[in-house]
């Protein structure tokens, strides 16, 4: 199973503050243990919310708004993608990583959609679609 692992944004990382030495030390350490054991798929961090936009949907309307954006509890300042076997192994390896922040902070685990949870709703053609779509992103 896939998993996104989202993490939190905290006041520092949405003012911009870089992680030190040290942080960036450990989590190299960390991404390279989630390489070597196959889990590792993606992960990056990302720029402040005051950086960033987000659009509206409202039918047929849309809407752009510009950071930055309130609920830093919120917001997410970083992820990674993981290939696991189960949630407990997910948790395990969530377990094992250094803290993003350097203050307390959450990440939140969550499995991504595969292909059959979507049932009948995904027909043979949708099904041939979403393959030639994976397959074209992996050739890059």
């Amino acid at each position: 199973m896939r998993v996104m692992v989202i993490v939190k944004a905290s006041p520092e990382s949405e003012a911009g503050v870089m992680p030190d030495t040290a942080l960036l030390e450990a989590m190299g350490r960390f991404n390279e243990e989630l390489a070597k054991a196959g889990v590792l798929l993606a992960g990056e961090g990302l720029h402040p919310s005051s950086r960033g936009v987000r659009v509206r949907y409202e039918g047929a309307r849309r809407t752009v708004i510009d950071g930055p954006f309130a609920e830093t509890k919120e917001l997410v300042c970083g992820f990674w993608l993981w290939q696991v076997r189960s949630m407990d192994e997910a948790i395990e390896w969530a377990r094992r990583c250094p803290n993003p922040h350097a203050e307390p902070c959450e990440v939140e685990i969550r499995p991504v959609f595969e292909m059959d949870d979507f049932g009948e709703a995904l027909t043979p053609e949708l099904r041939a679609q979403e393959e030639r779509l994976r397959a074209q992103t992996a050739a890059g």
